[in-house]
């Protein structure tokens, strides 16, 4: 996901902050703020923005438990997780690799609602035994303390509560989807069935949201409404990844990959690879390669980083991007697979290799119009 701070990484896994977060949590002390300050008239306005401004704090490191657990289940199935993103509606765990078989499916699932509920159950409890009594002080804990951990522990389970309705990718509809597939033994049909239930979710909250605006709670009506326009989105895209994955199954990257590709030796200076290179024929990829073996790869992207006067003194092995960060296929990937490393990555092409040896490179528009053409003869 584009436009990110990276905030660290635990047990391996990267942290990502998007910027739409940066918002929420705007908005997230400015309501916690507001319910403070109107269920306890007592409390000073820098108690109320201290409570408001820490809680919301909490709730950023509930988030991120309830991620890191779909990621720790995953790695601990077997599965690579590149990174977790929190974002506007919530936070997402990218795995690099679908489930081999609906248990795990349901462990990933199921991971992030647990971890939610221990996470609320464990602030009730300590709210509790602090003194909080659910029947006399429910909507007023009477302490900064108090109201904090009562107010954590009632948003945590409502979370994962909404986490669990049956709308794919939803968490819930990642349980309905393993269920399904545990059934039936059919992944893409369970994938099919999981996001026709998530865009008929998500249909219900745009219409119950643009409801409320007009005639119940408001803006809250209108963040409904989002939330339903984001799981239409996603389910979509869901249900459109299995079509895909469908008409591209049994071709490897080795079938349709294009073997004549441009390579370029590191040692020249930037200065002779625009003027001989890139004015000359128009490609604005080149991989760089020592003793036919791939060493990195160049684009326009990385040569427009360096200042035009210093092109004479930088050599392309200077300005590439290095072995270690290139994402690299090899002949016997899917293509299916292939596709979505690049549209995970945000690239447009990957290089092939095996064992360091450049043998092509597979391209997204020529992975589209292999897919056109299929669809098109419905092959």
């Amino acid at each position: 996901m584009k436009g990110q701070l990276n905030i660290g990484r635990v047990f391996g896994v990267q942290l990502g902050l998007h910027y739409s977060w940066l918002v929420i949590a705007v908005l997230v002390t400015l309501s916690l703020a507001g319910n403070f300050s109107s269920v306890n008239v007592g409390w000073g306005a820098e108690t109320i923005w201290t409570t408001a401004i820490i809680t919301g704090l909490l709730f950023f490191v509930a988030v991120i438990l309830h991620e890191l657990s779909h990621a720790v289940v995953a790695k601990s199935r077997g599965l690579p997780v590149r990174s977790i993103t929190l974002f506007a509606l919530g936070g997402i765990a990218q795995i690099d690799k679908e489930a081999d078989d609906p248990l795990t499916e349901f462990l990933i699932g199921i991971a992030g609602p647990a971890m939610s509920v221990v996470i609320g159950t464990l602030c009730l409890i300590t709210a509790s035994a602090l003194g909080w009594s659910p029947e006399t002080q429910t909507l007023a804990p009477q302490t900064p303390v108090l109201a904090a951990l009562v107010w954590l522990g009632y948003i945590n389970i409502v979370l994962a509560i909404f986490n669990m309705v049956p709308g794919f990718p939803l968490d819930g509809g990642r349980v309905f989807r393993a269920i399904i597939w545990w059934a039936t033994g059919d992944m893409e049909r369970s994938t099919n069935i999981a996001a026709r239930v998530g865009q008929f979710v998500a249909v219900v909250f745009i219409v119950w949201g643009i409801f409320q605006f007009f005639f119940g709670v408001g803006f809250g009506g209108l963040w409904l409404a989002l939330i339903g326009w984001f799981l239409l989105t996603a389910a979509g895209g869901s249900y459109a990844n299995v079509a895909i994955t469908k008409i591209l199954r049994g071709l490897r990257v080795g079938d349709v990959m294009r073997k004549d590709v441009e390579t370029i030796d590191g040692t020249i200076n930037l200065q002779e690879f625009v003027d001989e290179h890139l004015l000359k024929t128009g490609s604005r990829c080149y991989f760089v390669v020592e003793d036919k073996r791939l060493v990195g790869m160049i684009t326009t992207h990385e040569v427009k980083g360096i200042p035009k006067d210093e092109w004479k003194d930088k050599t392309v092995e200077q300005a590439m991007r290095k072995l270690d960060d290139l994402q690299i296929v090899s002949p016997q990937t899917p293509v299916s697979e292939a596709l979505e490393d690049m549209l995970r990555s945000d690239v447009n092409q990957l290089p092939v290799a095996d064992d360091n040896q450049l043998t092509g490179v597979i391209t997204r528009n020529h992975i589209l119009e292999i897919l056109k053409t299929r669809a098109d003869l419905k092959i």
